[in-house]
């Protein structure tokens, strides 16, 4: 009799926990996912940008915050945040309350090399923050001095060729866009051309011009200057597409070396959490201020190319990023800390 209680009472509770599972799943179904807030935003949002005022990207996250505001109907309100290459500022906002209220402002750098170069890394960009839209893209330029008698990719390919270990490039440091594009050229093309570092872009110029160095990448607005100077020549952009506002410079697979891909872009992300519907506002208004006709000529005067996207194309840009230039910088067994 004991024992046939013992079942009852055993079937009793099964069915109390089945009945209780049921309602909180029936309860977990109809709780809906997480929302916009009916006011949000009631208050101004923080853009941080992880580099210092002047620099370029903080004049494009400039470009772009009045009209969202304007859109939103609150101030956006620009955090620089400089220092270490930008990751400072990108860890502070990946590490933010995901509450709306704060945005983040980039280059590729802190999102895309980063985890390479640095082992203590504070942040993982694929983990801790949510992409909203890529907004504008700019190409790396290939140039070199007029004393180097070379006209081409492939004339300065061949060069290089033929005297290995010769000549040396410049760049803005180790793990910089620059030095990366050429340590991949490097390796595309089996050449062998020394690596000089310098504190920026207009020290490799110097040195260009005195002879220290015979080529480097530069970004265009360092660059065409120079150019238009007649100081250095310009053989090729990095892009994989002619750049819009460097239309008569060939891409470098035009001059012979395919695939060859290494940009600068800037994006916007929030922390990792914030609700989707604020991440779906957010790039419906941007990607709508990054079409406007203005500001695409505010980006080209800066010698970017307006590149709106989904959220999901940026993190498959930043993935694929990781993926070529990480391989560059563990075959140079660089790192950064």
């Amino acid at each position: 009799m004991r024992a046939f209680d013992s079942l009852a009472c055993a079937g009793t509770m099964r069915r109390r926990l089945l009945g209780t599972a049921v309602a909180v799943m029936a309860g977990a179904a109809a709780a809906p996912v997480a929302a916009q807030p009916a006011d949000w935003p009631s208050r101004p949002i923080k853009l941080v940008v992880p580099f210092p005022a002047g620099s370029s990207p903080d004049i494009i996250a400039r470009v772009i915050a009045q009209p969202l505001g304007k859109q939103l109907g609150q101030a956006i309100v620009i955090d620089n945040k400089p220092g270490a290459g930008g990751n400072i500022g990108t860890g502070t906002v990946a590490h933010a309350a995901p509450d709306g209220y704060t945005m983040l402002f980039t280059i590729n750098g802190p999102l895309a090399t980063a985890p390479a170069l640095y082992s203590k890394l504070n942040y993982d960009p694929l983990k801790d923050l949510a992409p909203v839209t890529l907004v504008a893209t700019s190409p790396n330029v290939l140039v070199v001095p007029p004393s180097l008698n070379v006209d081409s990719v492939k004339s300065f390919t061949q060069l290089l060729k033929k005297e290995p270990g010769k000549l040396n490039y410049g760049s803005v440091g180790a793990g910089s866009s620059a030095h990366l594009a050429m340590e991949l050229l490097k390796g595309n093309e089996n050449l062998d051309i020394l690596h000089v570092p310098y504190a920026g872009f207009p020290q490799v110029i110097t040195a260009m011009l005195g002879g220290q160095v015979q080529a480097g990448f530069m970004v265009p607005a360092i660059a065409m200057p120079q150019v238009r100077d007649g100081k250095v020549k310009a053989l090729a952009v990095t892009s994989l597409k002619r750049s819009p506002a460097l239309p008569d410079l060939p891409t470098m697979a035009e001059a012979g070396v395919p695939n060859f891909e290494v940009i600068s872009w800037q994006a916007v992300l929030m922390p990792a959490g914030t609700p989707q519907p604020i991440i779906d506002r957010l790039n419906k208004e941007l990607v709508q201020i990054i079409k406007d006709e203005e500001v695409q000529k505010q980006l080209t005067a800066q010698y970017f190319t307006a590149a709106p996207s989904t959220p999901a194309e940026l993190t498959a840009l930043i993935k694929k990023e990781q993926q070529t230039l990480g391989a560059v910088i563990k075959r140079l067994n660089l790192t950064l800390d």
